[in-house]
């Protein structure tokens, strides 16, 4: 079983020896992947589809993993009592679901050693919830597959809240500080895609120069724009 760059770089972050729990696991493939290499000893599987997790447990029979498993079928963090995972697995849903997953078991995400979470999108709303509730993100990853980027995070929780311009929720500063490879790729994006927003208001102001939500809109987007451009040309661009 070849892993794709994302699930390769979601094993390496789980840490030896916990007791992991894969939420939305779909095929299983990262649990299976770490019992496999006895990295870890025991996880917990769960998903909301029967289906995928049907899959997961032909595979993990097949492997003869079955005693070192519990598939658990059901929506999100749920499936999870007290101290039954040391290290927990969100990926591959978007941020703000992944929000609302850990809102629900708020105190029990509290007491995890760490979070790996990655968001398919909605990444800036993720970071903005994970702030305002106290916890901080210790490293963020970008890898690239086939014509995507994704956005990787490791999370632990401290209580604490900081002040943070919300460019940096878009943009993190640990992908400046360490100069990621990829960064240039990701904020080439988000230029993008907010001088398409731009050219879309400014579409809109054509018939409705007076609308003030609009208006309002575009100056957000134009700071926005301005920030983006800033962090672009302090590397070098």
């Amino acid at each position: 079983m070849k892993l794709s760059a994302r699930l390769e770089k979601i094993v390496d972050l789980v840490d030896r020896g916990v007791r992991l729990a894969d939420i939305g696991t779909d095929h299983g493939y990262i649990p299976i992947e770490l019992l496999k290499s006895g990295k870890i000893e025991f996880a917990i599987l769960s998903d909301i589809n029967k289906g995928p997790l049907e899959n997961a447990r032909k595979e993990i029979q097949r492997q003869g993993l079955d005693t070192k498993t519990d598939l658990r079928l059901g929506s999100g963090l749920e499936v999870l009592g007290d101290n039954e995972a040391d290290q927990i697995i969100i990926a591959g849903m978007g941020g703000i679901l992944i929000s609302d997953l850990i809102e629900k078991k708020l105190e029990l995400c509290k007491k995890l050693d760490k979070m790996i979470l990655q968001p398919m999108q909605a990444q800036e709303d993720l970071r903005e919830y994970l702030n305002t509730r106290g916890f901080s993100i210790r490293e963020e990853y970008l890898v690239r597959e086939d014509f995507r980027l994704y956005e990787i995070m490791e999370v632990v929780y401290g209580g604490e809240t900081e002040d943070i311009d919300p460019i940096y929720y878009e943009i993190p500063k640990r992908l400046i500080e360490k100069k990621d490879p990829l960064l240039v790729d990701l904020l080439e994006k988000k230029i993008r895609e907010n001088k398409s927003i731009l050219d879309k208001l400014d579409m809109s102001l054509v018939d409705q120069a007076e609308n003030k939500s609009l208006l309002d809109r575009k100056r957000v987007v134009e700071d926005k724009l301005n920030k983006l451009n800033e962090i672009y040309k302090g590397l070098g661009r």
